[in-house]
């Protein structure tokens, strides 16, 4: 008997890890893309140029939107639309000015330019 026990939870066992670590699983549907990433980042807006080699950025999800919080006094970037990208990642979306930025699980690389002020970073987690 204990050994049809056993048998019966090692099955179990096994058919939920089988479940739970679907192939399938694309991270660019999940929130892996939130959190804190580090490396340069900078800043210019008419004659103010802000700028460091050890900042970060914290990338917030609300609802559909992206919110960059970045260190160092620059300014934030908020309200931030995506489309997802084949390669498990995501990329902005926005018309008009100069306007990309591209995260995956481990990276996030922006060139930003909105209003004459121009965000950059290349960082990573």
């Amino acid at each position: 008997m204990k050994k049809y026990i056993l048998c019966l939870s090692l099955l179990l066992t096994a058919g939920l890890i089988f479940v739970g670590c679907s192939k399938d699983d694309d991270p660019a549907d999940n929130d892996l893309f939130v959190g804190t990433y580090r490396g340069s980042v900078s800043y210019t807006k008419e004659g103010e140029n802000k700028s460091s080699d050890n900042g970060s950025v914290t990338v917030v999800k609300t609802g559909s939107d992206y919110n960059f919080v970045f260190s160092d006094g620059i300014p934030d970037l908020t309200g931030v639309r995506f489309r997802k990208d084949g390669d498990n990642a995501v990329i902005s979306i926005e018309e008009g000015e100069a306007k990309a930025i591209r995260i995956t699980a481990s990276s996030l690389v922006i060139g930003y330019a909105k209003d004459g002020a121009v965000w950059t970073a290349n960082c990573t987690r």
